[in-house]
């Protein structure tokens, strides 16, 4: 084997160098600096010599962005921290609203500054770094967890592999060596028109937006397709875990003008205003000027500037209360309805909906929109024959904003809701207080289709491959009548169904016993109890660690939980009080379902020298990896942060430690080696 020469060393060293300052300049400035000629130079003299000197290549090496095998398939993982969504306001009076509101928890502030940003309509990602360099691509998912594409992610070239912290000039600079940098992955509309010609060519549909390319483009296994379809990204907030933000930058602005040295692409149309007025003038000007954009744009993203003022802010279930997404106004067709259909879901809720001649509308073909409830219907007064407006709620959902009566043709009729289910044929029922009228009786199969494809749903149990169609014939052959009888289904019984060979069966029966390992939190979720989302089910199996504790709960109990109201509550409890979910969850239980969360610690298992301390893990251990040795400090009531501070209570160190060695012995703060650590938990 050839010996690498140090003057070999030293020239891919170089190399690396020039292609990434090279790529940063091209992707993230959008000024380059090297033709592509000599680009592609430099990068084949890089490769050929970390192919002859395989020793010589390093996780950020620009050759190392797209890997040759394709994934098997994404893990789910949770987020280091929440990835909260936006509370919306669609025009300048609901801005003034949402002031008004936190200005109210915080009576003390006087004059405050404002950061807009343009919201690009794209996929969110939180990428992780450690010692530098890029460690975890992660989507938002349902904002508690998301699924781990770090390998698509890598290929995205305004994502640096490697942190830019030349030039920084910080006290606590090694503090942004492990960071988690949240932004916006998205398709530049020319590379979107260029795939959808593509695609019309190798006769495959085109996509309906660039939002939905974005998405479809991230879940490829293979990175080489990703690679191809040139993702752009666009970074909005810099969060350093275990740290106080405000060491580091005092305001928002500060903070994306780090993430730019850093080596991030920021939006280059991002404002600082200093009033409420500038905001809105902001929103105006950006209401025409978009449509000049080469991205997809919905609105506006206002923060308030201050880092200290977002901290004592805070947020509620949902949002931060410290920002809000500001729409624009949706964009409006007319066309013609050619008939009113009632869906019935997975509550009983029954649904009209309007059949329309399909129309453009943002990006994709509009053919049908909810009508909400009856009291919306007869508002409305919409009928079949009618011409009306449609409009994108939110620019996601169709909807009908209003009936052009004068072209409303003659001999028409108002619509009427039905008095029984359209499904099952039993009495529908409208409860006092209520706009919903609702199918009652549990038996019927649209419910239960409902109730199955919402259990087998990703953010549920997850079982892939066990489609709306597939469960459609489970249902209609009266295979299942529960969603517990799907633990009583055999290859034999799914491989009589249509497209279903005994090879796609048995994969089935394999993912559906792959689902009795889902945890707790999701199990709940799929109960499909009303009001209890993903988020509120995990929040809620964190308190109540099992389903016996959780069914002997008073609605005083649940309601008690951060972020949980009455509403919720009252719906936990007069679910368990029924016997028939009583007897589901019993059946699940024999099934081998998850009930109990995994427990964290007990307060007999808390060792009070790890109860509410402070860890950090730096180096190679010899027995378990960094990730099992931070489980194992949780689950004993430690805490785990990613950089040494003040506030470090412990060290734990193992090969090749490096610069948090150095800092942790700075502060005197107390080493712990590996075999410690091991010893103290087992004490």
């Amino acid at each position: 084997m050839e010996t690498v020469q140090p003057e070999t060393k030293q020239r891919v060293e170089e190399l690396r160098k020039l292609l990434i300052e090279a790529s940063y300049a091209y992707y993230v400035l959008d000024a380059p600096i090297m033709e592509d000629a000599i680009y592609d130079k430099l990068y084949r003299e890089l490769q050929d010599l970390e192919t002859k000197f395989p020793e010589l290549i390093t996780q950020d090496s620009p050759t190392q962005r797209v890997g040759e095998k394709p994934a098997t398939g994404f893990t789910s993982v949770r987020h280091n921290i929440p990835l909260y969504s936006l509370e919306n306001a669609f025009d300048v009076d609901e801005l003034k609203t949402w002031d008004e509101r936190w200005r109210r928890n915080a009576p003390r502030s006087e004059q405050v500054d404002y950061v807009c940003e343009l919201k690009i309509d794209g996929n969110a990602l939180a990428l992780t770094y450690e010692n530098g360099v890029l460690v975890r691509g992660v989507t938002r998912g349902d904002g508690v967890s998301g699924e781990d594409i770090t390998q698509n992610v890598r290929t995205i070239r305004s994502i640096p592999l490697r942190l830019n912290l030349d030039g920084i000039k910080l006290e606590n600079r090694d503090a942004l060596e492990n960071i988690e940098v949240r932004g916006e992955a998205f398709l530049p509309l020319d590379v979107f028109e260029k795939i959808n010609q593509e695609r019309v060519s190798s006769g495959e549909n085109q996509f309906a937006n660039p939002r939905n390319a974005t998405a479809g483009t991230l879940r490829q296994l293979d990175a080489r397709k990703v690679d191809k379809r040139r993702l752009d990204f666009f970074a909005y907030t810099l969060q350093i875990p275990g740290m106080d933000d405000a060491s580091i930058a005092n305001n928002h602005s500060v903070a994306l003008e780090l993430l730019q040295k850093m080596g991030f692409k920021v939006n280059p149309n991002k404002q600082l205003c200093h009033s409420l007025d500038e905001v809105a003038d902001y929103y105006q000007h950006w209401d025409t000027e978009r449509l000049n954009l080469p991205y997809m744009t919905d609105g506006v993203v206002v923060k308030l500037n201050s880092l200290a003022l977002q901290q004592e802010l805070g947020f509620t279930n949902k949002f931060p209360r410290w920002a809000v997404a500001l729409k624009y106004a949706a964009e409006e067709a007319p066309t013609r309805v050619e008939n009113i259909s009632v869906n019935v879901g997975r509550t009983g809720a029954l649904t009209p909906l309007a059949e329309m001649q399909p129309v453009q509308l943002a990006g994709t073909t509009v053919s049908r929109a909810t009508l909400h409830n009856s009291d919306r219907v007869a508002q409305l007064d919409i009928r079949v024959g009618d011409t009306v407006i449609v409009r994108k709620a939110g620019e996601i959902i169709p909807e009908v904003v209003r009936v052009l009566k004068e072209l409303r043709p003659e001999n028409t009729t108002p619509f009427e809701m039905p008095t029984h289910c359209p499904v099952c044929g039993q009495p529908a029922v409208r409860e006092k207080g209520e706009a919903v009228t609702r199918c009652v009786n549990t038996s019927c199969a649209a419910i239960l289709k409902g109730s199955i494809e919402h259990w087998v749903s990703r953010n549920a149990l997850d079982i892939r491959g066990m489609g709306e169609k597939v469960v459609h014939q489970l249902v209609d052959k009266k295979l299942v009548n529960s969603v517990a009888d799907l633990y009583d289904l055999t290859a034999e019984d799914l491989a009589n169904l249509e497209r279903m060979g005994q090879k796609s069966a048995q994969k089935l029966i394999d993912a559906i016993e792959k689902s009795k390992n889902q945890p707790w939190g999701r199990v709940l979720y799929g109960l499909g109890i009303r009001h209890v989302g993903s988020s509120i089910a995990q929040t809620v199996t964190e308190k109540f660690d099992s389903v016996e504790k959780l069914a002997a709960a008073k609605v005083t109990d649940i309601e008690a939980i951060y972020g949980i109201g009455v509403e919720i509550a009252e719906s936990i409890y007069k679910w368990f009080r029924i016997e028939a979910n009583q007897a589901l969850i019993e059946r699940l239980q024999n099934a081998g379902l998850q009930f109990v969360e995994v427990q964290k610690a007990t307060s007999s298992q808390v060792n009070q020298k790890l109860a509410g301390k402070t860890f950090v893990v730096t180096g190679t251990l010899a027995t378990i990896t960094r990730d099992e040795a931070k489980e194992l400090i949780q689950k004993f009531a430690g805490k785990v942060s990613n950089s040494i501070s003040k506030n470090t209570d412990f060290l734990v160190v193992g090969e090749n430690a490096g610069s948090k060695l150095a800092k942790a012995e700075k502060l005197g703060i107390t080493q712990l080696s590996e075999e410690e650590l091991l010893e103290m938990v087992k004490n």
